[in-house]
């Protein structure tokens, strides 16, 4: 057993430390766009880029899930049934997308002028949905490096061939579809490579129908859990327009500080409390996690809120990290900041709903969520602006983490410390509007009073929610990172 739990100990860190490297790499391309594109070609960039995300569900349509459901079955046509099955399908959706390219264009809001990006998207999606079953395999068969170091490839193939198509040849958004295409096209092929002695020329049609039945239910959470996560553009688009889609998408992204601790944490926590599940102490352990990531998020949150905007100012080889077109934007960044904080909390809430069993709770948050985030874009979008999309993140999010709390309950009581909780997140919010009051003291003021209230007011406030026993342990992890501190210097 230790030897099974050190396997996916090792495991689950190479896979969280490769997502934060790929998306951290990834995050480069925000600086990149907003100097060399216009807010309105962004914006359609962006919108594209939504509906690819939400289309790809389809193109995959669970198989990746259910290849890993047969697989321990050991049946030499498990690989070859979802593949071809995956190829088939997403081949037949491409081309159907090709065809009406151009109305396909005007009808998502983005000009029927723009057909040319439809097809370049129609090809992304048959790529990725071609190599997900093979990088399924990797992960099944724990080759958790390669599939790491493929993974971190493909993103550094796309940067280079998005400096190469846009800087050097003039492109524009097309190059940024161009550049996809031949990162995904590098991708599959380094994954496909290895596979084809596995991938023989046969199809089991009853094989892939077990593995069909399997993967369809499925698909629903999937759409709802991304329309979580990028419906509000097309609709931003749809009731504004693309400059406004532009700007909104280069801030929405500078959450990315906070959706990376959330991820990371998301990689942990899972193999955490599925291991201590059985454990009489593990409902209070679990209480004491929600506290401690509800104070550790919220002074985040907080610090990146009141210095986000010195970040995106911040000079880079003469000019601005955020180009200053953009910069309009920048007061739903700590919004969507405070979303991710309450996804994280809704990752906390799976615990229980995992544990017991009840896993088809989680399709119902998703979609609760989707529910949410349309009508609320809808409803405040149009009095509010991108502003009004932000918030409907947040409401969505909010209301996910409150659907799988209730249900959870239910299974496997935990005994949340909500005064400590709420008090944590309430004073993390509250200090947080003061990023309001910016323009009415001096930048030498303004710059004390975020220090302040980053480095001494916040943590005071925390400090009065540890017991006596925390206060010890977290006095002696400062001793020793400073007795670290000293040595390094010595």
């Amino acid at each position: 057993m230790l030897k099974d739990l050190k396997t996916l100990g090792k495991e689950s860190l190479i896979y969280g430390l490769s997502t934060v490297a790929a998306r951290l790499l990834n995050f480069l391309l925000l600086p990149f766009y907003t100097h060399y594109l216009a807010p309105a070609d962004y914006g359609v960039a962006a919108a594209m880029f939504s509906y690819i995300a939400f289309f790809n569900i389809l193109f995959q349509h669970g198989m990746d899930q259910a290849y890993m459901r047969y697989y321990k079955e050991r049946d030499a046509g498990v690989l070859p049934a979802a593949f071809y099955g995956v190829v088939g399908v997403s081949a037949l959706l491409a081309v159907l997308i090709a065809s009406a390219s151009g109305p396909l264009a005007a009808v998502g809001g983005i000009g029927a002028g723009n057909g040319k990006l439809v097809l370049y998207s129609a090809v992304i999606m048959l790529l990725d949905a071609s190599s997900a079953p093979l990088f399924t395999d990797l992960r099944m068969a724990h080759k958790s490096v390669r599939y790491a170091l493929l993974r971190v490839l493909t993103v550094v193939a796309n940067i280079t061939l998005n400096v190469i198509f846009i800087v050097r040849m003039g492109r524009g958004v097309s190059g940024i579809f161009e550049a996809n295409i031949g990162s995904s096209a590098l991708a599959a092929l380094l994954v496909l490579l290895p596979a084809l002695p596995r991938l023989k020329p046969r199809f089991s049609t009853g094989l892939y129908r077990r593995m069909l039945a399997f993967a369809l239910p499925l698909v629903p959470a999937g759409l709802g859990s991304m329309a979580v996560q990028v419906i509000d553009r097309p609709i931003l688009l749809h009731l504004t327009d693309d400059a406004t889609v532009g700007i909104y998408q280069a801030n929405y992204r500078l959450g990315i500080f906070m959706m990376l601790i959330v991820s990371m944490f998301d990689q942990a926590w899972r193999p955490f409390f599925i291991e201590r599940s059985s454990s009489p102490d593990s409902p209070g352990l679990f209480a004491r996690v929600l506290t401690f990531f509800a104070i550790g998020a919220s002074w985040i949150t907080l610090g990146i809120s009141y210095f986000i905007v010195d970040l995106v100012k911040f000079p880079v080889f003469g000019k601005p990290l955020i180009h200053p077109a953009y910069w309009g934007g920048l007061g739903l960044v700590p919004v969507v900041l405070w979303a991710y904080v309450f996804n994280g909390f809704y990752i906390n809430f799976l615990a229980p709903v995992i544990i017991a069993k009840r896993t088809n709770y989680i399709m119902g948050a998703t979609l609760t969520g989707a529910a949410v985030n349309v009508a609320a874009n809808f409803l405040l979008i149009p009095r509010y602006g991108m502003l009004g999309a932000a918030w409907a993140t947040f409401a969505a999010y909010f209301c996910m983490a409150v659907f799988m709390h209730l249900a959870g309950r239910g299974f496997y009581r935990v005994p949340y410390e909500w005064g400590r909780v709420l008090s944590a997140m309430g004073a993390g919010m509250l200090l947080t509007c003061g990023v309001m009051v910016s323009g009415s003291l001096s930048p030498r003021a303004w710059l004390a009073a975020r220090l302040l209230v980053v480095l001494a007011v916040f943590p005071a406030l925390a400090w009065t929610l540890f017991d006596s026993g925390e206060r010890a342990g977290v006095l002696s992890l400062l001793r020793r990172a400073a007795d670290w501190g000293a040595a390094k210097i010595r």
